[in-house]
């Protein structure tokens, strides 16, 4: 059993800090908002400050929403690097700047401990259910250290490469799925204006070449009108800008994904920050002037 730190405590935070209270870890918790009394239940401890969580950690974990979030708790008052001693360990699972996660890890290095990025895909689904996908950057030996914890998180867990690797990946990953998305609400919004029943085409697309998981569950979530995040439209956004500062500093052209973030920026602008980021269908069927399962009638 370790004593694992934990800040950060929302729709994927507590899911996840709880599986690890479940494999038997003692888990010290801060979040802004107050420690859910749920976790407190099940034994995991208060503590007024990330500093204070630091303390008493072995390993810290992080889990909050963007960039400025992570570097405030590490550094700033009363922060994490503050109750760091040599040889524990911080673990950032935000989804945030490679550039930043690589100056992170230094600053915590030069402190005499092990810094890890630990981004995760899966939704408040896979936190929920343990089936996390978790990608890593972090040095081999660090690695094989932490992985066990990451074990109780996630079905998957891969090491990409050094401090860094782990936050490219994610970028790369939130991509792929921003522009699945998209296509998915693009095909069901053209089947259902077509007059034909999405929810039909959804289940047989789920048998072919087109199956996926973004069709499987947020194409449900589209069908079903279900935008209760899950992932929040403003938190993908942020994670495309990130793609898009990145690519521009590669001199990479990403056309699809600049696309794809506009139609982000047009859900926020309507008030949608915080739908499910599958709700980017609902600015294509204001485009269109139809929303999908509006006058189903198989036309076959």
């Amino acid at each position: 059993m370790a004593n694992i730190g934990f800040i950060g405590l929302g729709i994927m935070g507590r899911p996840m800090a709880r599986n690890l209270i479940q494999g038997g870890h003692k888990l010290f918790l801060h979040t802004r908002s107050g420690v859910p009394e749920e976790l407190l239940e099940q034994g995991g401890i208060a503590c007024p400050s990330p500093g204070n969580v630091a303390q008493n950690a072995e390993i810290t974990i992080t889990m909050l929403p963007d960039t400025s979030d992570v570097e405030q708790v590490l550094f700033g008052q009363n922060g994490v690097a503050q109750g760091l001693t040599g040889g524990k360990a911080v673990m950032d699972m935000s989804s945030i700047s490679p550039t930043e996660t690589r100056v992170f890890a230094s600053r915590i290095s030069h402190l005499g401990c092990d810094y890890v990025d630990a981004p995760v895909s899966g939704g408040d689904i896979g936190a929920r259910n343990a089936t996390l996908t978790i990608m890593v950057g972090a040095t081999e030996t660090v690695f094989q250290r932490v992985r066990p914890i990451l074990e109780l998180l996630g079905k998957s867990v891969t090491l990409i490469g050094a401090n860094g690797a782990g936050q490219v990946c994610k970028i790369a990953n939130q991509i792929t799925v921003a522009l699945t998305i998209e296509a998915v609400g693009e095909a069901l919004l053209f089947a259902s204006r077509s007059g034909v029943d999405p929810a039909k085409v959804r289940s047989a697309l789920m048998g072919g070449f087109a199956s996926s998981r973004v069709l499987e569950v947020h194409g449900e979530r589209m069908i079903q009108r279900l935008f209760d995040p899950g992932f929040r439209i403003e938190l993908h956004q942020k994670d495309l800008g990130l793609a898009l500062s990145g690519s521009r500093a590669l001199g990479v052209y990403l056309p699809n994904t600049a696309s794809t973030q506009e139609l982000f920026n047009a859900c926020i602008a309507d008030g949608g920050a915080n739908w499910d980021s599958s709700a980017l269908v609902r600015v294509l069927e204001k485009l269109a002037n139809h929303e999908i399962g509006q006058g189903r009638k198989d036309k076959q």
